[in-house]
């Protein structure tokens, strides 16, 4: 029964992350009772809690150079996407399965599994585009709107089994089967029919975007043609059914597009090496053996990516002498390169050349100001010089235009721990909590942050914090109860 609940409920429950698990006592109920609609600002309550039970559950991604990759690619798609009437986010978690998954709220999980899977950007692109088209298409939406009217379970009901089936999948599909009582004949027509209408709107988006439209049909052709025999299949072709009509589809509208030469996407190819390196498990020295074959019998997409992936696997490996030398190359040819920038401070900071280090990112962070990989490797190179005012000010500015940045308050808490500051170690990790959706430990830790301070001002502050977080609290349990 499993394999084909999976099969119904499409690209939607596309999980099998090993994270916390949930009883089925305990399946989030999300809201109140619906009368069969699920309006936008429902769904984007849905979608809040969605956000606060992942950032809990899934081993998501802190990374900011790849962050700031995959979220430029995915508002690239989005800005491209026709009927967009929900805010996306995109969630990179650590998982080598091939897959991806939609939820309500224009809330996209992307696993890192995908990237060491898809050969190029256009490959990648034309699952997210896939996914962003069910979210503009409303697909589960409509689909929880039908059921609800067909079936004994309330909307927040049905919603909670799907967002329960990708945060906790054994114990999701377990509550999927008790949940969805429908026709299953009619619920795998209605999931087809959806898949179709992503495939297409999706491959019109990638077009638009700037992205090769036989993306989408080389990814799912080729893992396909790979799994074809396999004993056990990867989770997107258990969610995803391919069969040949819809490939054939796939390729026919793709040729109906103007498909001009696309560029090698070298950023793509370095977020790739990146999670090769850093998020997969081989050693530091089958990796150095992996890219120095790849460059001596130039078998890379793009040469500069395999020298990346080398240069990381030398820092790896502890050789920082050759990673630095490397690296100093990428750079000499791409100053403003992110991904060279990145290692060089690593290189620098792990070697104790703060100043070098805090001289490189200045000079960065001057012309592009408050860019997430740049400011907070400036706030760590800066603390471990015991620059901490500066530090301090820089961190505080970045937070005022991103307070939800959840690797900037952990920066935070380390800063102000070697500060000494108690009182912002507490509000800090408070607001750090609060971003989990831990609402009544944060609480506790703003708590803490009133005893350490004497200013009216501040204990106004974290008063009404310590209220906001109860709020918070009530409202993320009443859309669970």
């Amino acid at each position: 029964m499993l394999y084909k609940l999976k099969k119904l409920t499409a690209c939607f429950l596309l999980s099998t992350i090993s994270c916390t698990s949930f009883a089925n006592d305990d399946l989030p109920e999300i809201g109140t009772a619906g009368a069969g609609v699920l309006t936008i600002a429902k769904e984007k309550q849905y979608g809040w809690a969605f956000k606060m039970l992942a950032q809990q559950s899934l081993p998501i991604v802190r990374d900011p150079v790849l962050n700031n990759y995959l979220t430029s690619l995915g508002e690239n798609i989005v800005s491209h996407a026709d009927s967009v009437k929900l805010p996306f986010e995109f969630f990179l978690v650590e998982d080598n399965e091939i897959n991806a998954a939609a939820f309500l709220g224009g809330n996209i999980k992307i696993n890192t599994g995908l990237f060491l899977y898809a050969e190029t950007e256009s490959e990648l692109a034309s699952v997210i585009a896939h996914e962003v088209a069910h979210i503009t298409q409303r697909h589960l939406a409509r689909m929880l709107e039908k059921q609800s009217l067909s079936n004994t379970a309330s909307m927040a009901a049905l919603a909670g089994s799907v967002l329960l089936a990708i945060i906790a999948p054994a114990a999701g599909f377990a509550a999927l089967t008790s949940t969805f009582a429908v026709n299953i004949q009619n619920q795998i027509n209605y999931t087809r029919s959806n898949e179709y209408e992503a495939d297409r709107i999706g491959i019109q988006t990638l077009a638009k975007a700037g992205y090769n439209p036989y993306g989408m049909a080389d990814f799912f052709g080729k893992l396909a043609d790979k799994y074809k025999y396999a004993s056990s299949q990867p989770q997107m072709l258990l969610t995803h059914p391919l069969p040949e009509t819809r490939l054939a589809e796939a390729r026919l509208r793709a040729s109906q597009l103007i498909n001009k030469h696309i560029k090698k996407s070298l950023a793509y190819q370095l977020s790739k090496a990146r999670i090769i390196v850093r998020f997969n498990s081989g050693s530091a020295t089958s990796l150095i053996s992996r890219y120095k074959s790849e460059l001596s019998n130039k078998n890379y997409q793009v040469k500069a990516a395999a020298q990346y992936g080398l240069a990381l696997a030398f820092f790896k490996n502890q050789q920082l002498d050759l990673a630095e030398k490397l690296n100093n190359q990428l750079l000499d040819d791409d100053p403003d390169n992110l991904f060279y920038i990145d290692l060089a401070t690593d290189i620098s900071l792990s070697t104790n050349r703060n100043e070098q280090a805090i001289t490189r990112l200045t000079d960065y962070e001057k012309r592009y100001t408050s860019n997430a990989v740049s400011t907070l490797n400036l706030v760590i190179a800066l603390k471990e010089d015991k620059q901490y005012a500066l530090a301090d000010k820089k961190l505080s500015y970045f937070i005022r235009n991103h307070p939800d940045h959840v690797l900037a308050h952990q920066v935070a808490i380390d800063l102000y721990k070697e500060m000494k500051n108690k009182a912002k170690e507490f509000v800090a990790k408070a607001e750090y909590l609060a971003l989990l959706g831990r609402f009544k430990e944060a609480s506790e830790q703003m708590g803490s942050a009133l005893a350490y301070t004497d200013k009216k001002l501040d204990q106004a502050r974290y008063s009404e914090k310590i209220e906001e977080y109860k709020r918070s609290d009530l409202r993320l349990k009443e859309l669970q109860e």
